[in-house]
Parts: structure tokens; sequence; C-alpha cells
């Protein structure tokens, strides 16, 4: 379910930006934190599931 939810996190991520600017429509920058965040999240969430490969 896990792998599921990251794959189409990873695409709606990818998809979302092209189709916007397709339509004229400015997307802001991430912000250092907001980037900082993502990564924070990313590790806590590697870490999980490395635990449960165990």
């Amino acid at each position: 379910m896990l792998r599921v939810t990251l794959a189409i996190i990873s695409v709606l991520s990818t998809v979302a930006p092209a189709m916007a600017q397709a339509g004229g429509i400015s997307i802001p920058e991430p912000t250092d934190g907001a980037l900082f965040g993502m990564g924070l999240v990313g590790l806590i969430v590697g870490r999980q599931i490395a635990k449960r490969r165990k």
C-alpha cells in the first residue's frame, strides 16, 4: 500500500507542474523550509521501510 501511495505521489509531482505550465499558470518555487521538510519526511519513511524489511 505504501509503495502504491509513493508511486502516485511521485507521478503527480512530475505531471502536475507540466500541465500547469501548459495552461499558463505560474508555479512558485518551493522554499528552503519546504525542501528541508520533504527531505526529513523522506528520511523518516525510508527508515520505517528499512525497519520492516529486517
